[in-house]
């Protein structure tokens, strides 16, 4: 007996030093499988199911082996063989636009002028006089028809006046670098009585107010210009923002949006966000570029340094510079002049001098650049302000990833500079699709084969391509932007094998440039892009294989769930 009481102590105490040195099984909050999951890793592989916990992954792989991570508490999520990939990342939006764009006039979908005054007479019947009525979507290269009457290819307010004599009206291009305001909201503006003579006064460099032969404007205001109606605007109430917030969130997680690179917020939407992530309410992780039209905001941000979220909810680590316009309008800054606009280039909407000091301040103080840049001399301008901003401090470019917005248009000399310079351009595929059929009559076949919506030339030179949808300009709708990639035909479906089909992406590289090249554009790689043990547990799940189904069903495919941070947030109704 004096021998087995120590040996069972002994015993015991070897039993609870191997417990406690015994590694703690872990288990999953969440365990998802039975159907095609796409990783969108450096094997581009599919694996069976995907365990999380919390919000982080935490296994991939087969079936048999994430049983092992399935405990009582294991929420699990049985896809029934529909597809699943990584969280979708809006690589170049306008976050509060979206939200907005749901609360004002959404004219994206009409198709004449008269679809535009009839949606405004609808909404003067219920509008007090003297309230402003504000929309945005129209674009009238679109249109079905055009009226009768035409100025330098816009339309005149006249008829949209008559049906608003006591409101003033003003309805922004589906471009976002046009706006149209009727005789009400001019007269408020001081602009309804000018002159011929008089109109001097009122021209802003980087902007055209449109006028007709007597010098009286048109109601088109291109442009900087657009600040001659847009400053008489009443401010936006706190209560409208968080209207607008939250309704954009929402439209997000409908369509599958995990993340959302916000193309040039000012200081108060940068107050807005920090109070919905104190409250909470940050459901899209939002990568903010500073507006660059405001230099007191840019001094301070360089002063206190990047702000890089470690809940990765909300980062400000760039800075967004409006260089010229959009081909819609006119206002995209060419070489050569415009096809249908002789001797008319676009425009210069800020000065060049402005990005190269950009450019230097963002090596300086850490800072990303993307530059908003559509024609050919623009992309070309800002490729060169950047190149010497790198030969200035070289020691300081080994990972700028600095971008250029759109690329939508370059000179054939200009697409190996992209490589070259490591620079990485944001291109939204949807807007081939819906600007190819008209954008032929503002630069000529010539120039349209050789250097617009080069998506494969780029891809091809080394450099990844980060894709969106530029909302409102387009509904935030991935999937069309999606099959725009791969088809590079309108929504229509033509024309048949698709505009410069050499330019089409695959599916894998439509994907990634969705995914992985989209967090690689924000410097969020390592943490998102991929379905890959470690990082963030966002996934988008269709209703459908949308890497395999035939091209002309891709459209059909629909986001069905949505998981953000590990917690489902959306899911479609039957």
């Amino acid at each position: 007996m004096k021998l087995r009481l120590p040996f069972l102590c002994i015993a015991a105490i070897m039993l609870i030093i191997s417990a406690c040195s015994s590694p703690q099984k872990e288990f999953a909050t969440m365990l998802i499988y039975g159907g095609t999951i796409y990783t969108v890793d450096d094997n581009d592989a599919t694996v069976e199911a995907v365990a999380v916990k919390n919000n982080s992954i935490i296994f991939t792989g087969s079936l048999d082996e994430a049983e092992k991570f399935k405990n009582d508490d294991t929420q699990l999520i049985d896809l029934k063989g529909k597809t699943m990939t990584p969280g979708l990342i809006e690589g170049h939006g306008h976050f509060m636009g979206l939200g907005y764009n749901e609360l004002n006039l959404d004219l994206i979908n009409t198709k004449s002028y008269q679809e535009i005054i009839d949606a405004v007479a609808k909404r003067v019947e219920t509008a007090k006089p003297g309230e402003w009525i504000l929309g945005r979507g129209w674009h009238q290269s679109k249109w079905d028809s055009l009226p009768t009457e035409m100025i330098k290819g816009f339309q005149t307010h006249n008829r949209l006046s008559e049906v608003s004599p006591n409101n003033p009206v003003y309805l922004s291009h589906a471009s976002g670098h046009a706006g149209f305001a009727n005789a009400k909201a001019m007269e408020i503006a001081g602009l309804q009585v000018l002159a011929k003579e008089g109109i001097k006064k009122y021209e802003i460099e980087g902007g055209e107010t449109i006028v007709d032969d007597f010098g009286r404007p048109t109601g088109v205001f291109n442009e900087r210009a657009q600040t001659l109606i847009t400053r008489h605007i009443p401010e936006k109430t706190p209560e409208t923002d968080i209207q607008a917030f939250d309704l954009a969130v929402k439209a997000c997680q409908k369509n599958g949006i995990t993340s959302f690179h916000d193309a040039g917020i000012p200081k108060e939407t940068i107050t807005l966000y920090e109070k919905m992530k104190l409250e909470g309410k940050m459901n899209t992780r939002i990568y903010a570029m500073l507006t660059g039209w405001d230099k007191e905001l840019l001094n301070n941000w360089y002063e206190k340094g990047v702000s890089i979220d470690p809940d990765h909810l909300f980062t400000i680590r760039s800075v967004k510079l409006n260089c010229d316009g959009a081909l819609g309008s006119r206002g995209a800054w060419l070489l050569e002049p415009y096809s249908d606009r002789p001797n008319h280039f676009g425009h210069e909407t800020l000065p060049m001098e402005f990005v190269k000091e950009t450019a230097l301040n963002g090596l300086k103080h850490g800072f990303q650049v993307c530059a908003h840049a559509i024609g050919d001399r623009a992309n070309r301008e800002i490729l060169d302000r950047y190149e010497l901003a790198f030969k200035e401090i070289p020691e300081a470019i080994t990972d700028h990833r600095y971008r250029i917005e759109h690329a939508q248009h370059l000179h054939p000399e200009d697409i190996p500079r992209f490589a070259e310079l490591k620079v990485i351009p944001a291109m939204q595929a949807v807007h081939m699709s819906s600007d190819r059929p008209w954008a032929i009559e503002r630069l000529g076949e010539k120039r349209i084969k050789e250097g617009a919506y080069m998506w494969q030339d780029l891809l091809q030179s080394g450099v990844p391509i980060v894709n969106g949808t530029d909302v409102p300009v387009e509904p935030i709708n991935p999937i069309a932007s999606f099959y725009a990639s791969v088809s590079r035909k309108t929504l229509k479906g033509t024309p048949e094998g698709g505009y410069e089909p050499e330019q089409k992406m695959t599916r894998e590289q439509a994907l990634k440039s969705y995914t992985l090249d989209a967090a690689y554009g924000a410097f969020e790689e390592d943490i998102k892009g991929s379905i890959t043990i470690g990082k963030l547990a966002d996934f988008t799940i269709y209703n459908q294989d949308l890497m395999t189904v035939e091209e002309n069903k891709i459209l059909d495919t629909k986001v069905v769930m949505t998981v953000f941070d590990g917690e489902i947030v959306y899911t479609k109704e039957d």
